[in-house]
């Protein structure tokens, strides 16, 4: 019978997890969670960007056929000849005269895209004017889509 009852109490004893077993899943658990949200962070931010490169090809198109159509860009007012997208997370603007322009699309803060600036003018030179800290320094010719500046 003592046999039965120190089988039995082997049985007890080993149910459930120590209080050490628990801190080091946590630990595990916390380590991972600080590399997996910024990383996750990034990968979000970078998935914004190409609203902004297409629409600013989008709208040098449509830049293009207004100045097929009218032989000047109308580039002296807000719109430049053509409206401005509704805004997402860019805005975009416009500044120019009647045979140059400019368009520049700006990251909005309430959107997370704080620093973010590209462009792309009458001749289709892209920009990259602006990058938030972290992101390496914004390269002279190409719009950056990743950290480090990279094309």
């Amino acid at each position: 019978m003592a046999a039965k009852l120190t089988s039995r109490l082997r049985i007890y004893q080993q149910a459930g997890f120590t209080l050490i077993e628990l801190m080091v899943t946590v630990a595990i658990v916390a380590i991972l969670a600080a590399v997996a949200v910024p990383a996750y962070t990034d990968y979000v931010t970078r998935g914004k960007i190409p609203e902004a490169t297409s629409t600013l090809a989008s709208m040098r198109i449509q830049m293009e056929q207004y100045y097929q159509d009218n032989r000047n860009y109308n580039a002296d007012d807000a719109s430049c000849g053509v409206s401005n997208p509704a805004s997402g997370n860019f805005s975009y603007s416009c500044t120019g005269t009647n045979q140059t322009y400019k368009i520049v699309a700006t990251g909005v803060a309430s959107r997370g895209m704080t620093g973010f600036s590209y462009s792309i003018d009458q001749a289709g030179t892209r920009k990259t004017e602006d990058l938030p800290d972290g992101w390496g320094t914004p390269p002279a010719s190409c719009w950056a889509v990743k950290k480090g500046g990279g094309c």
